[in-house]
């Protein structure tokens, strides 16, 4: 049993492995002819193309949108998603449809509606129009996330502490925080890759405007250029790792700083 489970496990690293090295010699060689199993020239024609100013541009729109994305995501989250789980209340059903309806509905059919709005509001082509559309393919997976974690966590700590006297502020800081925080961190790295990678919503709305990463990286995927949509990619990945990395490790800080201070 265990020869089968470390089989299994060095597949699974092998699957992950494999992929993202071929990423990598891709990103930097310009052909790689069968049955080459190494490329025979090598090329920083990509790295050229990532560190222009419209490049680094992007890269920090997208960054700092889905930031704000998933900072304002889990501020509705967390209220849908603890009244969902802990309370009943006429038209919890459609609620809970509701809130699901960007996953059930294609963006397509949605998207145009959204974009005449947001138009007569004044907000397209603009960051904040952005920032609003990527927040609707985000929150049914926050609330979703959310909502599990209060399932399993329920109310009675918290109903505790309040016949103890703790007021709603300390119940929240002290005591629901402390435990729905691995799923924030979840639904925050959930959030979060969604939102950087959204295409399709940030080009309709942003209107060519503003100009995030995967806006100046699908185009090279589409074209076929392998060498510039590899290193992108690339770039996309590493990107994602290491903001996720640091949303986890400040989270985890201040988690463990209010730990702390309540002992």
């Amino acid at each position: 049993m265990k020869k089968i489970n470390k089989i299994i496990l060095n597949s699974a690293i092998a699957m992950l492995i494999f992929p993202l090295t071929i990423l990598i010699i891709w990103s930097f060689t310009n052909s790689w002819h069968w049955p080459n199993i190494l490329p025979k020239e090598y090329s920083l024609r990509g790295v050229e193309y990532l560190i222009t100013i419209h490049s680094i541009k992007a890269i920090i729109n997208s960054i700092m949108i889905s930031i704000i994305v998933v900072f304002i995501t889990i501020l509705i989250s967390l209220p849908a998603s603890r009244a969902i789980s802990l309370y009943d209340f006429k038209g919890k059903k459609f609620c809970e449809l509701l809130i699901m309806s960007p996953i059930i509905i294609p963006t397509v059919s949605i998207a145009m509606g959204i974009h005449i709005v947001f138009i007569k509001l004044g907000i397209a082509n603009t960051i904040v129009g952005v920032v609003l559309v990527n927040i609707l393919p985000c929150i049914p997976y926050a609330v979703r996330i959310l909502s599990d974690v209060y399932n399993i966590m329920g109310d009675k700590l918290e109903t505790q502490a309040k016949v103890l006297g703790a007021s709603k502020f300390n119940t929240f800081r002290y005591i629901t925080l402390p435990l729905i925080m691995p799923g924030i961190i979840s639904a925050s790295s959930m959030c979060f890759i969604i939102s950087f990678g959204q295409y399709f919503l940030t080009y309709l709305i942003g209107g060519g405007v503003v100009v995030t990463y995967p806006m100046i990286m699908f185009p090279y995927i589409q074209s076929g250029d392998r060498t510039i949509a590899s290193l992108y990619s690339l770039i996309f990945l590493i990107i994602s790792m290491i903001v996720l990395f640091i949303l986890e490790k400040k989270i985890k800080s201040y988690y463990n700083e209010e730990q702390t201070t309540f002992l």
